[in-house]
């Protein structure tokens, strides 16, 4: 009886294995990886996350041996991007370049979605912080963020103030900025931060709030004037810029940020491996000094951090909207 018994449980333990050899095989991440990759860039080429994208992109390649793509799938404020990397077969070899709009701020100024930011991706990394900085043109007669507050106050109403796109993070920071100092005025969206900037500069509005990467430039030449940064400590590209916090505003930050997402089941192992060596580039001194050169501060994380980070970003995000009743229809 104990010999049909130790053959039967041997006859268990052995089919067990069987069952279990693929599922432990597909859950390593030896040879990860063993054929090219890509990263879906939920924006046109040359914005921020695709810069971004391909310095990533670029370095994977270089340490992997393995050509890693840049797909840009634009629209939407980032939706058709982020469903085609939600939908992508969870093997690690599709990647999403994720930002605080479309994972954030998106599941809360559209009324539905075609993926859910949270049960649809695995956190791999964020990125870099990016503070926003806000700039005035010679329409504004305001040099500092105490003179646009003022301005504001003695003309309610009357400050105009535009930035990338409705619902973005740029459009809710000004928001926020607006709330904290007590002031009104008018939010223009544009579709894009460049044509927002472009009327900027044309006099068409007084101020912009959003992405230092394409107001830097213009700062630069001397054609717009900053007036603070929305960061907690200045950064290096503009030192001589003030924060909002030490303008008035204490403890004042906002922003918008950029990480590596991968479809929800991806395995564990590969999601760690890619982690791993996505840090490690942002930690490169030739990615540090191109990063500073954009205003950009690199805040690698841990996968579980940064899904936590993703969540309470939406929650933080969810009272501006519901604060700014802002909906995208």
């Amino acid at each position: 009886m104990s010999s049909v018994f130790t053959r039967a449980l041997a006859a268990l333990v052995s089919f067990g294995t069987l069952l279990a050899a693929p599922s432990a095989q597909a859950q390593s991440a030896g040879d990860f990886p063993n054929r090219p990759m890509r990263i879906i860039v939920p924006f046109a080429p040359g914005g921020a996350t695709d810069v971004l994208a391909r310095m990533v992109s670029a370095k994977l390649t270089e340490s992997w041996g393995q050509q890693v793509v840049v797909e840009n799938r634009p629209g939407a404020g980032g939706n058709i991007g982020a469903e085609a990397g939600a939908r992508a077969a969870a093997d690690g070899y599709t990647l999403t370049l994720a930002a605080a709009g479309f994972m954030a701020v998106n599941p809360s100024v559209y009324a539905k979605l075609p993926y859910d930011s949270v049960k649809d991706f695995a956190p791999v990394s964020l990125l870099v912080k990016a503070p926003l900085l806000l700039v005035a043109n010679s329409t504004l007669p305001a040099r500092t963020l105490k003179e646009l507050i003022d301005f504001a106050k003695a003309n309610p109403g009357k400050l105009n103030i535009g930035n990338g796109g409705a619902g973005t993070a740029q459009h809710l920071g000004g928001e926020f900025f607006t709330s904290a100092a007590g002031i009104s005025a008018v939010h223009v969206p544009y579709k894009g931060s460049a044509p927002a900037t472009n009327d900027l500069l044309g006099g068409v509005f007084h101020a912009q709030f959003d992405n230092m990467v394409t107001l830097i430039p213009h700062v630069k030449a001397g054609k717009i004037r900053p007036l603070a940064v929305s960061s907690l400590k200045r950064v290096a590209i503009l030192p001589d810029v003030p924060t909002m916090a030490e303008s008035g505003l204490p403890g004042f930050e906002t922003g918008t940020w950029y990480g590596v997402v991968a479809p929800a089941a991806t395995p564990a192992p590969v999601v760690d491996k890619l982690n791993r060596e996505i840090n490690r580039i942002l930690a490169l001194p030739d990615i540090a000094e191109k990063l500073n050169a954009m205003g950009l501060q690199a805040a690698p994380m841990a996968p579980a951090q940064f899904g936590e980070f993703i969540r309470s970003e939406i929650v933080n995000y969810a009272r501006v909207v519901k604060s700014a009743n802002i909906k995208v229809e």
